[in-house]
């Protein structure tokens, strides 16, 4: 019997040492979980040529963005409407150092859009040398790409001149895109063939991408829907439930909403009050609503100089009524705003129909068609 004893308790003491250094089996599960739980990401780099000829395709991208953003807030995933990451680089400019390929980013991948409105008005084109290989490689490298194979990475790069350029490889650059899952599409501005000759095309087969090629000269015709008056109306209100805490960075943050509003104006601030009305529009960072619907505490345990005046001198209940309260207001005018834009919708969609000539050659059309063909691959539906 003791020796029966003396066995059990050997094999139960070499059971305990294999379980310490054999990893646990549950901890990849657990990972995984957590990774299928967490909300998918769209994430999307735009590269535009700022040489003196791309003044018409930077107006349609200032035309164009706040209708881009709304399309990819419509999208799916499992249910669940997705991180909406931009980013902005200007390239081909003579003023960016020759030694960084003459070109600069301007925003990096951020749920910030505010910011990427506001660097997209401040382009200014000027002669340069388009190193789009080069322009590409700084935006693998130097942006913060999700490193889930299920999240949407793209990059745009648009221009006008030969795809080859510059020092660096676009044929090496682009497969280093394809092994990290990074799609790279190539928006040729000009006639479809010509862009093939100077090699666009080559470069969006070689990432995996599509080859788009659109007239960067084309005004975009505005269509005034019926909805808008009450839609910007809304969006005033809308504002007034934003409150800049934080300090003077704060104020001069809530500022520049506002200074994104009137940018917006100059094309359709509908389509810009409707991305604010959607789960992609988010402040965080300086709005105090946004801020205690991500976590509580950031505001309610805030000190109270960092507070906006709404909130100062108020205990924590009362922080949290204020708060509560402005939350409410700005959800009920966010869907008042959505189901005017599915009615605004409609209304353009047939509008454009009526328009003869309407030929989709602009920028919003090639990427948008580009990005819900490649998003329906990696599983996201489009409402």
């Amino acid at each position: 019997m003791k020796i029966l004893h003396f066995f059990v308790f050997g094999l139960l003491l070499t059971f305990g040492a294999v379980q310490a250094q054999t990893p646990s089996l549950t901890a990849p599960l657990v990972e995984k979980s957590r990774q299928q739980t967490a909300e998918p990401k769209i994430q999307i780099a735009l590269l535009l040529d700022a040489s003196g000829s791309m003044d018409g395709l930077i107006e349609q991208a200032k035309a164009q963005l706040w209708k881009i953003v709304n399309e990819l807030a419509r999208s799916r995933k499992d249910g669940k409407a997705p991180n909406i990451e931009l980013a902005l680089y200007e390239y081909g400019k003579d003023n960016h150092p020759s030694k960084s390929g003459y070109l600069l980013q301007l925003a990096p991948l951020t749920t910030d859009l505010d910011l990427v409105s506001e660097k997209l008005f401040e382009i200014r084109t000027n002669g340069g040398s388009e190193y789009c290989g080069w322009a590409i490689e700084d935006a693998l490298d130097n942006l913060s790409w999700s490193d889930r194979e299920e999240d949407l990475k793209l990059i745009f790069i648009a221009g006008n001149e030969r795809f080859t350029q510059g020092p660096k490889s676009y044929k090496k650059v682009c497969k280093a895109a394809v092994k990290r899952n990074i799609v790279v599409n190539t928006i040729f501005c000009g006639a479809c063939e010509q862009g093939v000759q100077l090699f666009w095309k080559d470069g969006a087969d070689r990432a995996e991408g599509k080859y788009l090629c659109i007239n960067q000269n084309e005004k975009i015709a505005h269509i005034e829907a019926p909805q808008d008056a009450e839609i910007l109306r809304l969006n005033d209100s809308l504002n007034r439930t934003y409150m800049s805490y934080g300090g003077q960075k704060g104020v001069e943050m809530k500022a520049r909403q506002k200074k994104q509003d009137i940018n917006a104006a100059s094309f359709s601030l509908a389509e810009r009050a409707i991305s604010k009305s959607s789960k992609a529009y988010k402040n965080s960072a300086w709005d105090a609503v946004d801020a205690y619907e991500e976590n509580e505490d950031a505001i309610l345990e805030a000190d109270e100089e960092t507070l906006p005046d709404e909130l100062k001198g108020l205990d924590k209940e009362k922080r949290k009524e204020v708060l509560e309260t402005k939350m409410k207001e700005r959800e009920r005018i966010q869907t008042q705003i959505q189901e005017l834009s599915k009615q605004r919708s409609s209304f353009i969609a047939k509008e454009r129909k009526k328009q003869a000539g309407d030929k989709g050659n602009g920028l919003d059309d090639a990427m948008l068609n580009a990005v819900r063909e490649q998003a329906t691959k990696e599983g996201f539906i489009f409402k």
